[in-house]
C-alpha cells in the first residue's frame, strides 16, 4: 500500500494556529460508517451523539515542559533537546536539533541547574542523554523548559495551557492527546450525568505518535514504541463494560492504540510498551467509536482513522472539511466516527 494514497491538499490557512475561543465550541464532523453519511455539528453536541450506556476512554497524560534550549559545551553552538521518555531514572531518550552536532560524549548546558551528556547516538536525530541537575526534575523543567508545540504552530500562544486537556494528570508526554482538548469540565459532567462512564488510561505520547512516515510503502514503516499504563480500577471497569456489551468510545488515537494493544481476551492492568501500527486491513478488537482531530497528510494517524472508517470515506470527509473550512491539526476541529 503506497503512502501517497494518504496524501491530500491542505491550504496553510486551514492549519489552526490558536484553539477555539471555547474548548467545546469547535466544529465536529460526524461520520456514520453504516450509512456512509457526513454531518456537521459542534463539539458540545457530543452529549447527544453518545448513548447513556457508552464508555468514554480518555488519555489522562500531561505534556511536560520537554523542550530545552542549551549550548554545546565545546563550541557554544545552540542545541535544542526534546525529552521523549525516561529510559532509566535520569537517562532519557531525546531528539536533538541539529543532531549532527550532538555526538557521544557531547555535553549540552541548559543552565547551571541542568546539564546533559550524550550517551548514545541513534537514527532520526534520537540521542540518549544523561541528565545532571539538582532538586526535583519536574520543578527544574518548569523553570527551564517550554511545552513542545508542534512545528506547524508558529503563532505566539497567549494561553499555553490550552495545549493541555482539562483532565491532564500524569506528567509523562512530549505532545498532547489533542482529541481531548475539546472537553470542558462542564461537558464531562453532562456526559457523566447522562450515565456515560469515563475511564482514564495513560499513554505517554512520544515519537511513535508524531514521527513522520519516510517509507514509500505503508507496510515498511516501523512505529517507535511508547509506554502506556492501565490501572487496576480502569482495567476492571473496561472488562465490565466489555462483558455488558457497552460501546467503547476512544477519545483520540492514543486511547484507541492503548485499548487495541492491551486487549487479549480481557484488559490487563500494568505498564507496557506498544508499537502498534494500525492501517487499513486491521481488524479492531474493542473500539466501537472514535473521537479524533484532522490529521497530517501521509501520517500514521490518518492511516489509523482510514482503517477505522475506510480510506474512501475518509478522503471524502477530508475533501469536505477543506471545502467547508474546517480547522486542522492539534488546535483544530474534531471528528466523531461512529
Amino acid at each position: 500500500m503506497n503512502v501517497d494514497l494518504f496524501d491530500y491538499d491542505l491550504p496553510k490557512s486551514l492549519i489552526a494556529q490558536h484553539p477555539s475561543q471555547q474548548r467545546d465550541h469547535s466544529r465536529m464532523m460526524v461520520i456514520n460508517r453504516e450509512t456512509q453519511s457526513i454531518d456537521h455539528r459542534h463539539f458540545y453536541d457530543i452529549v447527544d451523539e453518545l448513548d447513556q450506556h457508552d464508555v468514554l476512554v480518555i488519555n489522562d497524560t500531561k505534556v511536560i515542559p520537554a523542550r530545552l534550549i542549551g549550548l554545546k559545551a565545546e563550541t557554544n553552538a545552540v542545541i535544542e533537546i526534546l525529552l521523549l521518555i525516561s529510559i532509566d531514572g535520569d537517562t532519557w531518550e531525546t531528539i536533538a536539533k541539529p543532531a549532527r552536532r550532538v555526538k557521544k560524549g557531547t555535553i549540552v548546558e541548559v543552565s547551571d541547574q541542568l546539564k546533559m551528556t550524550c550517551l548514545e547516538e541513534r537514527a532520526d536525530g534520537i540521542r540518549i542523554m544523561s541528565l545532571n541537575y539538582e532538586g526535583i526534575l519536574m520543578e527544574v523543567l518548569e523553570r527551564l523548559g517550554t511545552l513542545p508545540l508542534p512545528p506547524y504552530i508558529t503563532a505566539l500562544q497567549d494561553d499555553i495551557n490550552r495545549y493541555q486537556t482539562v483532565y491532564a494528570d500524569k506528567p509523562t508526554s512530549a505532545a498532547a492527546p489533542t482529541a481531548g482538548l475539546h472537553f470542558t469540565r462542564e461537558l464531562l459532567d453532562k456526559l457523566s450525568n447522562k450515565g456515560i462512564e469515563i475511564i482514564p488510561i495513560t499513554l505517554n505520547v512520544g515519537l511513535g505518535t508524531f514521527r513522520p512516515v519516510s517509507a514509500t510503502l505503508v507496510e515498511e514503516h516501523v512505529m517507535h514504541e511508547e509506554t502506556y499504563t492501565i490501572s487496576v480500577s480502569s482495567a476492571k471497569r473496561l472488562n465490565e463494560a466489555k462483558r455488558e456489551n457497552k460501546r467503547i468510545v476512544a477519545v483520540g488515537t492514543t486511547s484507541l492504540r492503548t485499548l487495541e494493544s492491551n486487549y487479549d481476551d480481557g484488559f490487563r492492568s500494568g505498564t507496557y510498551e506498544t508499537g502498534i501500527f494500525i492501517y487499513p486491513g486491521y481488524t479492531f478488537k474493542v473500539t466501537d467509536r472514535l473521537i479524533t482531530n484532522f490529521h497530517l497528510p501521509k501520517s500514521t494517524l490518518l492511516m489509523l482513522v482510514s482503517a477505522f472508517s475506510s480510506l474512501d470515506l475518509i478522503k471524502t470527509a477530508y475533501e469536505e472539511a477543506v471545502s467547508t473550512s474546517y480547522r486542522f491539526f492539534s488546535f483544530g476541529d474534531a471528528m466523531l466516527i461512529k
